[in-house]
Parts: structure tokens; sequence; C-alpha cells
């Protein structure tokens, strides 16, 4: 099972947010950790951390189908991830695949925060953490604003 492209865009578009969101291009893998980091602790906040973990774990495992690179990430207890600066500090990285790796570990997180929150309360999440970015229609999955 791939991930929804709609959510893959969404994980895109956040991903290019925080790489330039304080005007000074980061790397993919701190990109890819500053979206993470704020979907934990967003997410931490309105659910507690275990809940968070759970998503976090269940999100990893599916992208590892899609990007086998990821095999080497880990969630630890606190929700946080280990290992994913040591895929971009690899000497031989592809920076376009990198970005695509990240980008699938994100949409599927995001994919099971609407699965299981549904789409109103995932964007009310995503609009706390990104309070700058517009989160309209064309971000949405069945094309209706939340």
């Amino acid at each position: 099972m791939t991930t929804p492209p709609e959510m893959r865009d969404l994980a895109r578009l956040l991903l290019a947010y925080e790489a330039f969101a304080d005007k000074t291009p980061q790397s993919v893998g701190s990109a890819t950790l500053s979206v993470y980091e704020k979907l934990r602790h967003c997410l931490s906040a309105f659910a507690g951390a275990a809940a968070f973990e759970s998503f976090a774990f269940r999100a990893l495992m599916q992208a590892q189908s899609e990007a086998p690179r990821l095999w080497a990430v880990k969630v630890v207890a606190d929700g946080s991830l280990e290992g994913l600066s040591e895929l971009e500090s690899q000497v031989d990285i592809d920076m376009e695949l990198a970005g695509e790796e990240g980008a699938i570990l994100i949409a599927r997180l995001l994919n099971l925060l609407h699965i299981f929150l549904g789409e109103a309360l995932t964007l009310s999440l995503l609009r706390d953490a990104w309070p700058g970015a517009a989160f309209d229609d064309r971000n949405s999955v069945n094309g209706r604003k939340a």
C-alpha cells in the first residue's frame, strides 16, 4: 500500500515550508526532523506522548516498505527519532532520494492522523504547529475545507 498522493503533497508542502521557514535553507534531514518534531509536540500535547509514539512507530513501519533506507531509523520511547541524521551524513546519499524518504515518513504519519483523528482535527493540529502556513482545500483529502 502506498501513501495517498494528497498526503505526500501535504508532507512536501510542510517540508518545504520548514526548510525555508527561517530564510536559511535547511538540509533535507533537518527539515524532516523539524516537521516531525512539530508534529510530535502538537500531538503529544493533545493526546499524550504514548499516543504519538504509537502513531510514529506505525508510520515508520509503513514508510520502511516504500523507503528501505528508513530501516536504520528508530522511534524511541519518548517518540523522538534516532538515525535519521545519520542517513543524511552518508557520503553517497542522493539528496532527492533523501527528500523523498522524508516526505514518505511524514506523509505516512499525516495519513494515520487523518484516519484516526479525522480531517478537521488533523488540519487544526497542523494550523497550531504552523500558524503562518495556509492549509486550504488543496491540502484536503476529500476536497473540502476543514
